[in-house]
């Protein structure tokens, strides 16, 4: 007796940016799924359909095609505003759909999200929240780590269509990928900032910030992050991967965590800050990089900067 084939998902994608039309390039090209585009770039829509996808002219015509959908928009407010309407997403399900929140946002904010609409659709809809890390280029290169939160049967259903575009890991019940963005952006924050002091210190003292990073890559100093910005660095390259000013949203986050844990952030505070200033000048649209311009910006060389 011959065993059933199942059929192929048809996966909706939300939000053709920076982020999401590479993912779901990959996801085409790995060709497990049937896949439903919706957004606002037109370029970007052109390019999914030219590679196979199925180009919704509504949100509502997206989720009546697909069993599961991706949202790579910015925030569960940008998600929210797909959601009501006649030509909104609620309005396309009639049947079970799996939505996946790929974007950095509040854990609660994601949970009360959830209880919301699986009381609007009688359980219809059922939500994992996935954050993921490694900016346009982890994005172009499949190589995303994503953070994952909920139900283990959802994740099961969303897994094999998440391994297209990186390595997903269920980290705990609904809410936790979240969590865990936030202990990222943590990381992310304070080694890019640390970064940037140092290159600025070691050019003014005469060094070749070149070579210095490509010499720090081989020690404790290394990491995923220095081996993908020190070419940005030496070059005073700011355009953008991951925009600066997402920074200050992701570590408000990361501070509701460390006040709902009564855990003590000195450096997250200090960050805060930081961010939060650089915005203000101006130049939070441009590459977190830019954290070394302004760095050196506010600390102008003197005449006794090199030995």
């Amino acid at each position: 007796m011959t065993s059933q084939r199942q059929p192929r998902s048809t996966v909706g994608v939300l939000g053709l940016g920076n982020m999401g039309r590479p993912m779901t390039l990959n996801l085409l090209r790995s060709g497990i799924a049937s896949v439903v585009v919706h957004g606002r770039t037109r370029a970007a829509l052109d390019d999914a359909g030219a590679a196979g996808a199925v180009v919704a002219p509504t949100a509502r015509d997206l989720a009546a095609q697909s069993d599961i959908v991706l949202s790579m928009l910015p925030d569960l407010p940008q998600l929210r505003s797909v959601l009501d309407g006649p030509d909104g997403l609620l309005a396309g399900v009639d049947h079970p759909l799996l939505l996946i929140v790929g974007s950095t946002s509040a854990p609660d904010g994601i949970r009360d999200l959830a209880a919301e609409l699986d009381a609007r659709t009688d359980g219809l809809v059922r939500v994992l929240d996935a954050p993921v890390s490694g900016g346009t280029d982890g994005a172009e290169a499949g190589s995303l780590a994503i953070m994952v939160g909920g139900d283990p049967d959802d994740f099961a259903r969303a897994e094999p269509i998440l391994s297209t575009m990186g390595t997903p890991v269920l980290l705990g019940p609904l809410g936790s990928g979240e969590v865990a963005k936030a202990c990222n952006q943590m990381i992310v924050a304070s080694t890019i900032v640390a970064l940037s002091e140092a290159t600025v210190i070691a050019e003014r003292a005469g060094l070749d910030v070149t070579r210095l990073l490509d010499l720090l890559g081989g020690g404790y100093a290394g990491s995923r992050l220095l081996e993908s910005r020190k070419q940005r660095l030496a070059e005073k390259d700011y355009s953008v991967s991951g925009p600066a000013k997402f920074m200050v949203k992701d570590l408000g986050f990361a501070r509701a965590e460390a006040e709902r844990t009564a855990t003590a952030t000195p450096q997250l505070t200090t960050l805060q800050d930081f961010f939060r200033r650089l915005v203000e000048a101006g130049l939070g649209d441009d590459d977190i990089t830019v954290a070394q311009g302004f760095i050196a910006a506010s600390s102008p060389a003197t005449d006794h900067t090199l030995p």
